[in-house]
Protein backbone atom coordinates (compact mmCIF):
# COMPACT_ATOMS: atom_id res chain seq x y z
CA UNK A 1 0.00 0.00 0.00
CA UNK A 2 2.85 2.37 0.81
CA UNK A 3 4.42 1.79 -2.60
CA UNK A 4 1.14 2.53 -4.36
CA UNK A 5 0.71 5.78 -2.42
CA UNK A 6 4.25 6.85 -3.32
CA UNK A 7 3.65 6.09 -7.00
CA UNK A 8 0.33 7.96 -6.96
CA UNK A 9 2.04 10.96 -5.38
CA UNK A 10 4.85 10.93 -7.98
CA UNK A 11 2.56 10.73 -10.99
CA UNK A 12 0.12 13.25 -9.55
CA UNK A 13 2.95 15.78 -9.24
CA UNK A 14 4.05 15.04 -12.81
CA UNK A 15 0.43 15.42 -13.90
CA UNK A 16 0.30 18.89 -12.33
CA UNK A 17 3.40 20.09 -14.21
CA UNK A 18 1.32 22.04 -16.78
CA UNK A 19 -0.17 24.11 -13.93
CA UNK A 20 3.28 24.83 -12.54
CA UNK A 21 5.06 25.64 -15.81
CA UNK A 22 2.10 27.72 -16.96
CA UNK A 23 3.10 30.14 -14.18
CA UNK A 24 6.36 30.59 -16.09
CA UNK A 25 4.66 31.11 -19.45
CA UNK A 26 5.99 34.68 -19.64
CA UNK A 27 9.59 33.44 -19.43
CA UNK A 28 11.58 32.20 -22.42
CA UNK A 29 11.28 28.41 -22.68
CA UNK A 30 15.06 28.11 -23.02
CA UNK A 31 15.60 30.15 -19.86
CA UNK A 32 13.13 27.95 -17.97
CA UNK A 33 14.95 24.86 -19.26
CA UNK A 34 18.37 26.24 -18.29
CA UNK A 35 17.18 27.00 -14.77
CA UNK A 36 15.49 23.62 -14.46
CA UNK A 37 18.74 21.90 -15.39
CA UNK A 38 20.87 23.95 -13.00
CA UNK A 39 18.57 23.77 -9.99
CA UNK A 40 17.76 20.10 -10.57
CA UNK A 41 21.47 19.31 -10.49
CA UNK A 42 22.00 21.24 -7.26
CA UNK A 43 18.97 19.66 -5.57
CA UNK A 44 19.86 16.10 -6.58
CA UNK A 45 23.49 16.60 -5.54
CA UNK A 46 22.27 17.75 -2.13
CA UNK A 47 19.99 14.71 -1.84
CA UNK A 48 22.87 12.40 -2.74
CA UNK A 49 24.95 13.91 0.05
CA UNK A 50 22.10 13.73 2.58
CA UNK A 51 21.29 10.10 1.71
CA UNK A 52 24.95 9.09 1.81
CA UNK A 53 25.07 7.90 -1.81
CA UNK A 54 28.21 9.80 -2.72
CA UNK A 55 30.30 6.62 -3.20
CA UNK A 56 27.90 5.14 -5.76
CA UNK A 57 27.73 8.50 -7.51
CA UNK A 58 31.53 8.69 -7.79
CA UNK A 59 31.65 5.11 -9.11
CA UNK A 60 29.21 6.12 -11.82
CA UNK A 61 31.37 9.10 -12.78
CA UNK A 62 34.33 6.73 -13.21
CA UNK A 63 32.45 4.39 -15.58
CA UNK A 64 33.31 5.58 -19.12
CA UNK A 65 30.69 3.42 -20.85
CA UNK A 66 27.78 4.62 -18.68
CA UNK A 67 28.99 8.21 -18.88
CA UNK A 68 28.93 8.12 -22.69
CA UNK A 69 25.38 6.81 -22.74
CA UNK A 70 24.28 9.26 -20.07
CA UNK A 71 25.62 12.06 -22.27
CA UNK A 72 23.10 10.90 -24.88
CA UNK A 73 20.24 10.60 -22.39
CA UNK A 74 21.05 14.09 -21.06
CA UNK A 75 20.41 15.49 -24.54
CA UNK A 76 17.25 13.42 -24.94
CA UNK A 77 15.72 14.44 -21.60
CA UNK A 78 16.69 18.09 -22.13
CA UNK A 79 14.98 18.03 -25.53
CA UNK A 80 11.90 16.44 -23.96
CA UNK A 81 11.81 19.06 -21.20
CA UNK A 82 12.21 21.94 -23.68
CA UNK A 83 9.37 20.75 -25.93
CA UNK A 84 7.10 20.22 -22.93
CA UNK A 85 7.89 23.66 -21.44
CA UNK A 86 7.32 25.30 -24.83
CA UNK A 87 4.09 23.34 -25.33
CA UNK A 88 2.69 24.54 -22.00
CA UNK A 89 3.68 28.15 -22.74
CA UNK A 90 1.96 27.93 -26.15
CA UNK A 91 -1.23 26.45 -24.63
CA UNK A 92 -0.74 23.10 -26.34
CA UNK A 93 -1.07 20.94 -23.24
CA UNK A 94 -3.52 18.62 -24.98
CA UNK A 95 -0.77 17.77 -27.45
CA UNK A 96 1.74 17.15 -24.66
CA UNK A 97 -0.72 14.80 -22.95
CA UNK A 98 -1.16 12.93 -26.24
CA UNK A 99 2.62 12.62 -26.46
CA UNK A 100 2.89 11.00 -23.03
CA UNK A 101 -0.02 8.69 -23.86
CA UNK A 102 1.92 7.61 -26.95
CA UNK A 103 5.25 7.12 -25.16
CA UNK A 104 4.75 3.46 -24.09
CA UNK A 105 3.60 2.59 -27.61
CA UNK A 106 6.69 4.22 -29.11
CA UNK A 107 8.83 2.38 -26.55
CA UNK A 108 7.14 -0.84 -27.62
CA UNK A 109 8.02 -0.18 -31.26
CA UNK A 110 11.63 0.70 -30.43
CA UNK A 111 12.03 -2.45 -28.35
CA UNK A 112 10.71 -4.54 -31.23
CA UNK A 113 12.80 -2.91 -33.95
CA UNK A 114 16.06 -2.27 -32.10
CA UNK A 115 16.09 -4.93 -29.38
CA UNK A 116 14.17 -7.59 -31.33
CA UNK A 117 11.86 -8.14 -28.35
CA UNK A 118 8.83 -10.33 -28.98
CA UNK A 119 5.43 -8.66 -28.99
CA UNK A 120 2.11 -10.07 -27.89
CA UNK A 121 -0.35 -9.87 -30.83
CA UNK A 122 -2.49 -7.40 -28.89
CA UNK A 123 0.53 -5.14 -28.43
CA UNK A 124 1.24 -5.28 -32.15
CA UNK A 125 -2.34 -4.19 -32.83
CA UNK A 126 -1.89 -1.39 -30.29
CA UNK A 127 1.14 -0.13 -32.20
CA UNK A 128 -0.88 -0.18 -35.42
CA UNK A 129 -3.67 1.84 -33.83
CA UNK A 130 -1.14 4.44 -32.67
CA UNK A 131 0.06 4.80 -36.26
CA UNK A 132 -3.55 5.18 -37.41
CA UNK A 133 -4.06 7.90 -34.77
CA UNK A 134 -1.12 9.89 -36.16
CA UNK A 135 -2.38 9.46 -39.71
CA UNK A 136 -5.87 10.55 -38.69
CA UNK A 137 -4.50 13.66 -36.96
CA UNK A 138 -2.63 14.61 -40.12
CA UNK A 139 -5.61 13.89 -42.40
CA UNK A 140 -8.40 15.42 -40.29
CA UNK A 141 -6.67 18.50 -38.91
CA UNK A 142 -4.12 19.02 -41.66
CA UNK A 143 -1.22 19.30 -39.23
CA UNK A 144 1.47 16.85 -38.25
CA UNK A 145 1.37 16.24 -34.45
CA UNK A 146 5.05 17.06 -34.05
CA UNK A 147 4.77 18.15 -30.41
CA UNK A 148 3.20 14.84 -29.37
CA UNK A 149 5.54 12.72 -31.49
CA UNK A 150 8.65 14.64 -30.41
CA UNK A 151 7.80 14.09 -26.76
CA UNK A 152 7.01 10.41 -27.31
CA UNK A 153 10.08 9.69 -29.44
CA UNK A 154 12.57 11.60 -27.25
CA UNK A 155 11.27 9.93 -24.07
CA UNK A 156 10.97 6.58 -25.84
CA UNK A 157 14.65 6.65 -26.84
CA UNK A 158 15.54 7.94 -23.37
CA UNK A 159 13.81 4.95 -21.78
CA UNK A 160 15.41 2.57 -24.26
CA UNK A 161 18.95 3.70 -23.42
CA UNK A 162 18.28 3.71 -19.70
CA UNK A 163 16.87 0.18 -19.99
CA UNK A 164 19.97 -1.10 -21.78
CA UNK A 165 22.30 0.74 -19.41
CA UNK A 166 20.41 0.89 -16.11
CA UNK A 167 21.44 3.53 -13.60
CA UNK A 168 19.87 4.52 -10.30
CA UNK A 169 17.30 7.24 -11.01
CA UNK A 170 18.77 9.78 -8.60
CA UNK A 171 22.38 9.30 -9.71
CA UNK A 172 21.32 9.15 -13.34
CA UNK A 173 19.43 12.46 -13.29
CA UNK A 174 22.27 14.11 -11.38
CA UNK A 175 24.84 13.06 -13.98
CA UNK A 176 22.53 13.98 -16.87
CA UNK A 177 21.95 17.49 -15.55
CA UNK A 178 25.65 17.80 -14.69
CA UNK A 179 26.64 16.92 -18.26
CA UNK A 180 24.25 19.48 -19.78
CA UNK A 181 25.03 22.07 -17.08
CA UNK A 182 27.86 23.77 -19.06
CA UNK A 183 25.47 24.49 -21.93
CA UNK A 184 22.78 25.79 -19.57
CA UNK A 185 25.09 28.11 -17.64
CA UNK A 186 26.80 29.28 -20.86
CA UNK A 187 23.45 30.23 -22.40
CA UNK A 188 22.46 32.17 -19.28
CA UNK A 189 25.84 33.94 -19.24
CA UNK A 190 25.45 34.87 -22.90
CA UNK A 191 21.99 36.23 -22.22
CA UNK A 192 23.30 38.19 -19.24
CA UNK A 193 26.07 39.98 -21.16
CA UNK A 194 24.11 40.48 -24.40
CA UNK A 195 22.42 43.89 -24.60
CA UNK A 196 19.75 42.47 -26.93
CA UNK A 197 18.42 40.04 -24.35
CA UNK A 198 17.09 40.25 -20.83
CA UNK A 199 16.84 37.48 -18.27
CA UNK A 200 13.71 37.07 -16.16
CA UNK A 201 15.68 35.42 -13.35
CA UNK A 202 16.22 38.08 -10.71
CA UNK A 203 13.70 40.38 -12.35
CA UNK A 204 11.03 39.82 -9.73
CA UNK A 205 10.92 37.63 -6.65
CA UNK A 206 7.99 35.44 -7.73
CA UNK A 207 9.52 34.50 -11.08
CA UNK A 208 12.92 33.87 -9.50
CA UNK A 209 11.46 31.58 -6.84
CA UNK A 210 9.45 29.68 -9.47
CA UNK A 211 12.57 29.14 -11.57
CA UNK A 212 14.42 27.81 -8.53
CA UNK A 213 11.41 25.65 -7.65
CA UNK A 214 11.52 24.03 -11.09
CA UNK A 215 14.55 22.07 -9.89
CA UNK A 216 12.81 21.02 -6.69
CA UNK A 217 9.69 20.04 -8.64
CA UNK A 218 11.84 17.86 -10.88
CA UNK A 219 13.60 16.06 -8.02
CA UNK A 220 10.65 15.35 -5.68
CA UNK A 221 8.57 13.07 -7.96
CA UNK A 222 11.74 11.29 -9.06
CA UNK A 223 12.54 10.40 -5.44
CA UNK A 224 8.96 9.34 -4.78
CA UNK A 225 8.93 7.15 -7.88
CA UNK A 226 12.28 5.56 -7.02
CA UNK A 227 10.93 4.61 -3.60
CA UNK A 228 7.69 3.30 -5.12
CA UNK A 229 9.42 1.21 -7.78
CA UNK A 230 11.19 -0.81 -5.06
CA UNK A 231 7.84 -1.74 -3.50
CA UNK A 232 5.58 -2.31 -6.53
CA UNK A 233 5.33 -4.78 -9.38
CA UNK A 234 6.22 -3.37 -12.78
CA UNK A 235 2.67 -4.03 -14.04
CA UNK A 236 1.23 -1.77 -11.31
CA UNK A 237 3.72 0.98 -12.12
CA UNK A 238 2.80 0.64 -15.81
CA UNK A 239 -0.86 1.19 -14.99
CA UNK A 240 -0.33 4.11 -12.60
CA UNK A 241 1.84 5.97 -15.11
CA UNK A 242 -1.25 6.95 -17.12
CA UNK A 243 -2.28 9.27 -14.30
CA UNK A 244 0.19 11.81 -15.68
CA UNK A 245 -1.15 12.23 -19.25
CA UNK A 246 -4.74 11.86 -18.02
CA UNK A 247 -4.28 14.76 -15.61
CA UNK A 248 -2.62 16.81 -18.35
CA UNK A 249 -5.56 16.08 -20.66
CA UNK A 250 -8.11 17.13 -18.02
CA UNK A 251 -6.13 20.28 -17.20
CA UNK A 252 -6.03 21.21 -20.89
CA UNK A 253 -9.78 20.74 -21.32
CA UNK A 254 -11.21 21.85 -17.97
CA UNK A 255 -8.76 24.52 -16.74
CA UNK A 256 -6.93 25.90 -19.77
CA UNK A 257 -10.04 25.53 -21.99
CA UNK A 258 -7.96 24.48 -24.99
CA UNK A 259 -9.73 23.86 -28.28
CA UNK A 260 -10.88 20.24 -28.51
CA UNK A 261 -12.34 19.59 -31.98
CA UNK A 262 -14.22 16.32 -32.64
CA UNK A 263 -11.39 15.20 -34.93
CA UNK A 264 -8.94 15.25 -32.02
CA UNK A 265 -11.39 13.27 -29.89
CA UNK A 266 -11.13 10.53 -32.51
CA UNK A 267 -7.33 10.67 -32.21
CA UNK A 268 -7.54 10.19 -28.45
CA UNK A 269 -10.06 7.36 -28.85
CA UNK A 270 -7.59 5.54 -31.10
CA UNK A 271 -4.80 6.07 -28.55
CA UNK A 272 -6.92 5.10 -25.55
CA UNK A 273 -8.01 1.91 -27.32
CA UNK A 274 -4.40 1.18 -28.19
CA UNK A 275 -3.37 1.60 -24.55
CA UNK A 276 -6.10 -0.79 -23.37
CA UNK A 277 -4.81 -3.41 -25.83
CA UNK A 278 -1.23 -2.64 -24.82
CA UNK A 279 -1.93 -3.20 -21.12
CA UNK A 280 -4.05 -6.29 -21.84
CA UNK A 281 -1.29 -7.77 -23.98
CA UNK A 282 1.30 -7.01 -21.31
CA UNK A 283 -0.87 -8.68 -18.65
CA UNK A 284 -1.35 -11.80 -20.78
CA UNK A 285 2.36 -11.95 -21.60
CA UNK A 286 3.28 -11.63 -17.91
CA UNK A 287 0.72 -14.29 -17.00
CA UNK A 288 2.15 -16.68 -19.58
CA UNK A 289 5.70 -15.96 -18.41
CA UNK A 290 4.76 -16.64 -14.78
CA UNK A 291 3.03 -19.91 -15.77
CA UNK A 292 6.09 -21.04 -17.74
CA UNK A 293 8.34 -20.22 -14.79
CA UNK A 294 6.16 -22.27 -12.42
CA UNK A 295 6.16 -25.16 -14.89
CA UNK A 296 9.96 -24.97 -15.12
CA UNK A 297 10.30 -25.04 -11.32
CA UNK A 298 7.90 -27.97 -11.06
CA UNK A 299 9.76 -29.88 -13.77
CA UNK A 300 13.11 -29.31 -12.06
CA UNK A 301 11.66 -30.45 -8.74
CA UNK A 302 10.34 -33.67 -10.28
CA UNK A 303 13.66 -34.37 -11.98
CA UNK A 304 15.45 -34.19 -8.63
CA UNK A 305 13.14 -36.73 -6.99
Amino acid sequence: MQGLLLALAAYTIWGCFPLFFNLLGHVSSVEVLANRIIWSMLVTLLVILVLGKWDSFVRLLKDPVLMRWLALTSLLISTNWLIFIWGVAQHRVMETSLGYYMTPLVSLLLARVLLKEALHPLQAIAGGLAAVAVGWELFSLGSFPWVSLSLAISFGFYGLVRKRYPVDGLNGLTVETMLIFPLAISWLAWQFISPAYELDFGGDLTTTLLLVASGIMTAIPLLLFAAAAKRLDLSVVGFVMYINPTMQFLIAVLIFKEDFPPQRLVTFLFIWTALVLFMWGMWLANKKSAANEQLKIATESLSKE
